[in-house]
């Protein structure tokens, strides 16, 4: 009987197994869908990440200190498929004192510039307070130096499998939770929502799925795990310049609503959806700013988590410092060994062909271990590893108005003080100060545009009346993150929020051969608008679009040489400029590649700088390059 019930636990366990490799090779971790409502003549008329109106449903309640608009979304994470409830999630970060399992804090807000504080008429604040949101749009630091009080962070969805028995909420959010009092039901709570088809109306119900992770050698029983995610914010520590987020055109979204032309015209839509891309041409890539962001954000263990891990008995080392071990506790998706593998190469990527497979290594006792036994020269040793998972949500901008509040108003820190006795905010009942539900600190005329409220999602007004210190009411309007900012009088409008989270479909060779496609027909005039990504393929003059080199050939260990590209636009600027480097990714031979940062020498043309990170390559390579002249495609 033991042995049945254990030959049936480990048969379910590999298939739900399978079942995850499927959802693996299918696509990338990422967004699968948001709730369905549209129709029409074509497939392409109902939701798909996006919504009617927004990418993964984000909407605007800033009428509230930190709570970001986030609608229910299907997401994938490592081979997971998994349905949110409704998210509307808050700034909190990782705690950066404890390793408690979710220890939080605030995210900080950004101070308000002196320059600003130091006026004492509120009309002259609000001039100057306008002079910095103008330099922060047109990223002008010659006008204002904005970066220190518009500060971004990236929020991201965090996802692992634990063994609590009870149900757990594992992020704070102002307006939602899961309603539900255990796991068993929230799954039956689902599972009728499914079969019938129904709803929940406040959107509080999520499918987060049950898997078995081990089977008990000496009982036969199957070891649970209960699957649970939850969002975070982490501050950058750089900033981030804002034309590094290239906008995605998706023509699911502007075909059905004829909105042709340039994508400066939905720039400004809740549909708009970006990618992080730091390079003015496109290009290979391997490591990036997105990784080197994501390896600043901690796992479960925190900010103080510092941790290491082995790959099958062998070392793991930081992707752009081989000699280092990394620390395996912060998010990553690259890394290197110190020795090639079969295929010649020493850095690899987190899954097999999971582009967005983020990974971080976690103690918590509460993330199920993964178990594995690792034998060298008959000696065994035994692994039981934690890990979470990850993919960036949006990067936000913070600003100034978070924390402006020229009117010196009260700010409670308790609920429904300034909404004692009726007081609702309109000019019969104004708000007897603010608190975190009602963070309305801006004056009104800061803006000159009205507020969108258009979306039924959104929970703020317009304008409301506060009474100050005095008792005299001043009108206000919300002080929160928005996505964008209605219009100010010389600056326009603002936006504060980009969604950058990965859509998991466009892992799939079919997505990548539709999006090849598109970009080639636009390139080539015959459609209108812009592909996805950045980088201009035109241009004149004698220099090919693609230009090829060649490495020396060298003997070791047998006669061979690489070769690699790189774009006109590459060409030029290294040409232009010669301090600039720039890496690439070499063909294969003799089983194995090479990384180079390449410049350009004025008296000896272009060379390579590093070779692997090193200051020559293993295998004897002369630093000279040699130019292939190639085609124009």
């Amino acid at each position: 009987m033991t042995d049945t019930v254990k030959d049936l636990a480990r048969q379910a366990m590999t298939q739900q197994f399978s079942s995850e490799e499927r959802v693996r090779s299918d696509g990338d971790s990422g967004i699968r869908q948001v709730r369905g409502g549209n129709r029409g003549p074509q497939n392409y008329y109902s939701n798909t990440h996006t919504s009617g109106s927004a990418y993964m449903a984000i909407h605007d309640h800033s009428n509230y200190d930190r709570t970001i608009g986030l609608g229910e979304v299907s997401v994938s994470l490592n081979g997971v498929d998994f349905r949110t409830r409704h998210n509307d999630y808050k700034l909190k970060m990782p705690s950066e004192s404890s390793t408690d399992y979710h220890a939080t804090q605030n995210v900080p807000f950004p101070a308000v510039p002196s320059a600003v504080t130091k006026l004492s008429n509120i009309d002259e604040q609000i001039v100057e307070m306008r002079e910095w949101f103008k330099a922060f749009k047109t990223q002008d630091t010659s006008l204002r130096d904005y970066r220190p009080y518009f500060k971004p962070v990236l929020c991201y969805m965090e996802g692992t499998w634990t063994l609590d028995k009870e149900l757990d909420e594992p992020f704070e959010s102002d307006r939602h939770q899961l309603d539900a009092s255990s796991w068993f039901e929230l799954l039956a709570n689902v599972r009728y929502t499914s079969y019938t088809g129904t709803k929940n109306r406040l959107e509080n119900f999520a499918f987060l799925p049950t898997a078995i992770m081990s089977v008990n050698e000496t009982t036969g029983l199957p070891n649970y795990a209960q699957w649970n995610y939850r969002i975070m914010c982490y501050p950058m520590k750089e900033d981030i310049p804002t034309k590094y987020l290239i906008q995605v055109d998706d023509l699911s979204y502007r075909v059905p609503r004829r909105k042709k032309g340039d994508l400066d015209k939905i720039f400004y839509h809740r549909a708009a959806r970006f990618r992080l891309y730091e390079h003015t041409s496109k290009k290979f890539t391997k490591y990036s700013l997105l990784d080197k962001i994501m390896a600043d954000i901690p796992g479960k263990d925190n900010v103080p988590g510092d941790l290491r891990e082995e790959s099958f008995g062998e070392q793991m080392y930081k992707f752009d410092d081989p000699d280092t071990f990394f620390n395996s506790g912060y998010y990553h998706r690259m890394f290197k060994f110190s020795k090639p593998g079969a295929m010649g190469l020493t850095t690899v990527a987190r899954g097999f062909s999971d582009e967005n497979c983020w990974v971080a290594m976690t103690t918590q006792k509460r993330v199920a271990p993964m178990n594995l036994e690792v034998c060298k020269k008959k000696v065994c040793s035994t692994f039981n590893n934690r890990f979470s998972y990850a993919i960036p949500l949006e990067i936000i901008y913070l600003t100034p108005l978070l924390s402006w509040n020229p009117w010196n108003l009260e700010q409670h820190d308790k609920l429904k003080i300034a909404t004692a006795n009726g007081r609702n905010g309109n000019k019969a009942k104004p708000l007897d100060g603010t608190d975190a539900a009602h963070h309305y600190l801006t004056p009104v005329q800061f803006f000159k545009g009205s507020t969108d409220t258009s979306d039924p999602a959104d929970t703020v007004k317009n304008a409301v009346y506060v009474l100050d210190k005095n008792g005299d009411a001043r009108v206000t309007t919300a002080s929160g993150t928005r996505i964008k900012l209605q219009e100010i009088e010389g600056v326009g409008e603002v936006r504060l929020r980009y969604p950058i989270a990965p859509v998991y479909g466009e892992g799939n060779s079919v997505w990548k051969e539709l999006n090849a496609l598109r970009d080639y027909v636009f390139q080539n005039g015959a459609g209108s608008g812009t592909g996805s990504g950045n980088g201009n393929d035109g241009g004149s003059g004698s220099v090919p679009e693609i230009i090829e080199f060649e490495m020396s050939p060298t003997t070791i260990p047998i006669d061979h040489f690489h070769s690699f590209t790189i774009s006109r636009e590459d060409y030029l600027a290294m040409k232009s400029e010669p301090s600039l480097q720039i890496v690439v990714n070499t063909s294969e031979a003799a089983a194995h590649t090479h990384d180079l940062a390449i410049r350009y020498n004025s008296k000896r043309g272009f060379e390579y700088a590093r070779c692997d990170n090193l200051r020559s390559c293993w295998d004897n390579h002369n630093k000279q390059l040699i130019e292939m002249r190639q085609s124009r495609r």
